[in-house]
């Protein structure tokens, strides 16, 4: 029986806190006995990691809450503020650690390890290395970023406790004290850590490029239709993680029924959601001219002046009624020119080149590949 992915996450969050707080428990007393400010820092860390865990399961625990009339998309998009909250507790952590590094630097004071401390840092490496490893793993499994990110850190802390260990082994060596300045340095790694968390989950929150290989795959379903000559402007909208929502332009032939374009439409809805898990919410319409030579040739000399310029990335949805002599169709502009001007020149350069015909030009943005 296979678990759901709620239940994977919130599982492997608490091994994660169990795991980390036994970690910090054994740190801090080596940090207190020994007087090592590194190994007290790295505990703090540990302390940390498993208060992040503890918002990971609030988090997944509120998303997992059903659409209602107030959040008919449902509550996916708390995981993405838990992730903030996290990325924040990990900044904080990172600061207080630095402040207390530097104040260790000013007045430094001779750490004290023993046989056991050592051990307990090797330990808590391997411990660490094998976390990391389970909680990533997990995370690529049931699509999680906070497990993934969680997996990352753990590794990363695994690193951090060596450099711990190798301080420690220095000094036990040659007594040179390098306590304070590795827990600067630690304090430091843990600051740039929560600056990118935050900063990837502020992207999530705002909304970036979707991922390229989903939408070619979805394109590649829906062009495979017979009907179907291309498919555009696809804009996918997220509202948590698994919850992807889309919409995209279709072009079919001007002879086309609604009927069978509504047999189409609902088939394809099945596909992409059947092969992608997105959610096909809406279907827009463009038609193309069949059994006419003039507007291909027409659409192949406006389509040649459209590309030639440096902020149009595609043409497509191209149509032309020779009764009116109106001509329309869709531009994909790159960010280099606002859409206004880049349809003003457009429009121009088109009247000058073709002053039979009219021209009703739609701007798309660059959304997708």
């Amino acid at each position: 029986m296979e678990i759901s992915r709620d239940k994977v996450i919130i599982r492997t969050s608490i091994i994660g806190i169990i795991a980390n707080v036994f970690l910090a428990a054994f740190k801090a007393f080596v940090g207190i006995v020994s007087n090592s400010i590194a190994v007290t820092l790295d505990a703090v860390n540990n302390l940390s990691d498993a208060l992040s865990s503890i918002i990971t399961i609030v988090g997944t625990k509120l998303a997992g809450k059903l659409p209602n009339k107030k959040h008919p998309f449902g509550y996916g998009r708390i995981e993405y503020l838990s992730a903030m909250i996290v990325s924040g507790i990990v900044l904080y952590a990172g600061i207080t650690s630095l402040v207390e590094s530097v104040k260790k630097i000013i007045s430094p004071e001779k750490a004290d390890y023993s046989t056991v401390s050592l051990v307990i840092i090797v330990s808590a490496i391997i411990v660490k290395l094998i976390l990391g490893r389970y909680v990533k793993a997990q995370g690529e499994k049931v699509n999680s970023g906070s497990l993934i990110a969680s997996g990352k850190d753990a590794s990363f802390d695994a690193i951090l406790s060596t450099s711990v260990l190798a301080s420690a082994v220095i000094y036990l060596f040659t007594g040179l004290s390098l306590e304070a300045y590795v827990g600067a340095l630690i304090s430091v790694i843990i600051i740039k850590s929560g600056i990118e968390m935050m900063k990837d989950t502020l992207d999530e929150i705002l909304g970036v490029r979707a991922d390229k290989e989903m939408t070619q795959k979805i394109k590649s379903i829906i062009k495979k239709e017979p009907e179907v000559r291309g498919a555009y402007d696809l804009i996918i909208y997220n509202y948590g993680p698994d919850n992807n929502q889309a919409t995209v332009h279709i072009e079919v032939p001007d002879t086309m029924t609604v009927d069978k374009l509504d047999e189409l439409t609902r088939r394809l809805e099945k596909k992409v959601m059947k092969e992608t898990g997105v959610y096909l919410v809406g279907v827009g319409v463009y038609s193309y001219n069949t059994g006419d030579n003039e507007a291909a040739k027409l659409r192949n000399a406006i389509s040649e002046k459209v590309l030639a310029y440096d902020f149009t990335v595609q043409m497509h949805g191209f149509y032309v009624d020779f009764e009116t002599k109106e001509v329309r169709f869709d531009v994909v502009l790159s960010f280099a020119i606002e859409p206004e001007k880049a349809l003003e020149i457009i429009n121009r350069d088109l009247k000058e080149a073709f002053p039979e015909c009219s021209f009703q030009i739609a701007a798309d943005i660059d959304v997708s590949d």
